[in-house]
């Protein structure tokens, strides 16, 4: 009688649906903050929005991030501001995604993708350089022969609100804290913050519609 059962239980579970995925075939949808594998940013028109400060590297715990500054050259500006990123690398070996080098930055130079599918068959390849983060012309993250992407794991990588800056508190939803990015222009404003009874996108504190 105990064998007969047993069998029923293993014939029931056979027609449920399954709640695996065929990795790495397939990937399950990823949640819109997730923290994975950073690029560095550039407006609209281009032009990069490091600038060199090396706050994201001050901040890392684990101290990842090597950055150098240099002098914009007057004819041939890389960035908006007085000095641009002229060296950026980060250490994936001792990453561990804590996304502080994002909160620290003032421009929103650095954001992270949904990528986490590394498989780095050396030391070297686990060292992104900037030509590696930055952003290609259209505005995607480069794709590296040791990644598995399947194509949307950058497409929100600004998706999610500082946790220190005002655009995090509810009376700030519908308004938009990001600057333009190359390939996305400006993106929609966070939804869903605010409290129960709230109305979306009225004037924060200080701020009248006057």
């Amino acid at each position: 009688m105990g064998l007969v059962q047993g069998f029923g239980v293993t014939l029931k579970q056979m027609f449920r649906r399954r709640v695996t995925t065929e990795y790495p075939r397939e990937k399950r949808p990823k949640p819109v903050r997730l923290h994975g594998r950073h690029v560095l940013n550039r407006y609209e028109d281009g032009m990069e929005k490091c600038i060199g400060c090396e706050l994201c590297a001050g901040v890392c715990p684990a101290r990842c991030i090597y950055v150098r500054g240099a002098d914009n050259p007057p004819d041939a500006p890389v960035s908006p501001g007085e000095r641009y990123g002229f060296v950026y690398e980060i250490n994936y070996l001792r990453c561990i995604h804590c996304d502080l080098c994002v909160e620290a930055c003032p421009t929103e130079a650095i954001t992270e993708t949904k990528l986490f599918d590394f498989s780095f068959t050396n030391r070297d390849d686990a060292i992104y350089t900037k030509r590696e983060l930055l952003v290609d012309d259209e505005g995607r993250a480069r794709r590296q022969p040791w990644e598995l992407w399947h194509g949307e794991e950058d497409r929100h990588t600004s998706a999610w609100v500082r946790a220190t800056a005002s655009s995090g508190r509810a009376d700030y939803e519908g308004r938009v804290g990001w600057s333009g990015e190359l390939g996305f222009g400006v993106r929609a404003p966070e939804r869903g913050q605010a409290a129960e009874g709230e109305a979306a996108g009225d004037p924060g504190p200080g701020e009248g519609g006057a």
